[in-house]
């Protein structure tokens, strides 16, 4: 059953910038959209808005644009895939202006749905415009909204790959990272390419594991999946699995390991988090609307959020590393937003 959610512009005042309870996210409303031309649709990928992630940021974008622009608004939330369709073509058919969907998973009902409702402009957070709607062609009411995960993923492998080396102290069998992906998507992947180049580039002796929960919902298959990683050596497992990771992160704290949180900085998550990749879905989200409201679209194409322009980075760094670890991880950082170095997006050796 789909939960749907409807705010007025006036009940922003009332919410916290950044908070959004467990009691809010389960229940409806049935309160009247603003009284403007303007209304923007937000459909959830499962997970709902409190994932501590990526649904979440989007719905952060949103409340960011309603509040500065004064414009109606609308989110459903997806409990399963069968809910994509109905929750977009719900909000196409009640003449929402832009209709975003969250996630990769809905890329084939948004593709159906910009087709059917020509008239309405539709944005996808982590699908491609021109990479992953070329057969059929996605029609020119549809943008991407993309990410250089490899690029965020390179840095905080690169201090991964540099603490694991400190903490194995010359034992071969404990300099070992690892990366725990929900379902491998291209975003997921990207990540995790990131993630093993850029250890390998700080410890070229470090080893490199990988696993797959096949869900971005369940804690206990992500905890699952950390748990045997951290039992071969991992010293520090990145968790690439939405809500689902949460259990990653939860492992490495049972067993006093590190864990890397992702999307948002997830250092508030436990006190062995290492560091987040931050991954800028509310300035993507906000941007879209903002950019359609002044006439722009990038109608059949793409917007990137990179290193370059700040739509990926770093998050916190917790203050028990080395400085001198601290200072290189940065440096490596810069050399990513300047271009200097190229992440690359697939693993090598087939490693994700």
């Amino acid at each position: 059953m789909k939960k749907r959610i409807i705010l007025t512009t006036i009940g922003i005042a009332v919410l916290a910038l950044g908070v959004v309870t467990a009691s809010y996210a389960a229940k409806s409303s049935s309160h009247k959209a603003a009284a403007t031309t303007f209304k923007v649709g937000l459909v959830t990928d499962i997970g709902g808005l409190n994932d501590r992630g990526f649904n979440h940021l989007s719905y952060l974008g949103l409340q960011r644009a309603v509040k500065q622009f004064h414009i109606g608004f609308k989110v459903d939330t997806s409990n399963s895939s069968a809910d994509y369709i109905p929750n977009l073509s719900s909000l196409a058919k009640a003449g929402y202006n832009l209709v975003i969907g969250v996630g990769f998973l809905q890329e084939q009902a948004i593709q159906q749905m910009a087709k059917k409702f020509p008239k309405v402009k539709f944005a996808g957070v982590d699908m491609n415009a021109i990479a992953d709607f070329t057969k059929p062609k996605i029609t020119k009411n549809f943008e991407g909204l993309i990410f250089a995960e490899n690029e965020v993923g390179y840095e905080v492998g690169y201090l991964a790959g540099l603490e694991a080396k400190r903490l194995s102290a010359g034992d071969s069998s404990k300099n070992v990272v690892s990366s725990v992906g929900g379902i491998p998507v291209p975003a997921v992947i990207r990540y995790i390419a990131g993630f093993q180049a850029g250890a390998k580039a700080s410890d070229p002796g470090v080893q490199t594991l990988n696993g797959y929960s096949q869900d971005f919902v369940a804690q206990d298959k992500c905890k699952s999946v950390a748990l045997d990683q951290i039992s071969q050596g991992s010293q520090v497992v990145f968790q690439v699995a939405g809500g689902c990771g949460l259990g990653a992160l939860d492992a490495a704290k049972e067993k006093s390991v590190w864990g890397i949180g992702v999307d948002s900085d997830q250092s508030f998550v436990n006190n062995r988090v290492l560091t987040s990749a931050q991954k800028k879905v509310d300035v993507a989200v906000y941007t879209a609307i903002a950019n359609l409201l002044k006439g722009k679209f990038a109608a059949g194409n793409n917007l990137l959020f990179n290193a370059k322009n700040g739509g990926v980075g770093l998050g916190k760094i917790h203050a028990g590393i080395p400085k001198a670890e601290v200072s290189a991880t940065l440096a490596i950082a810069k050399k990513v937003a300047n271009g200097t170095i190229k992440p690359p997006t697939k693993c090598a050796n087939n490693g994700c």
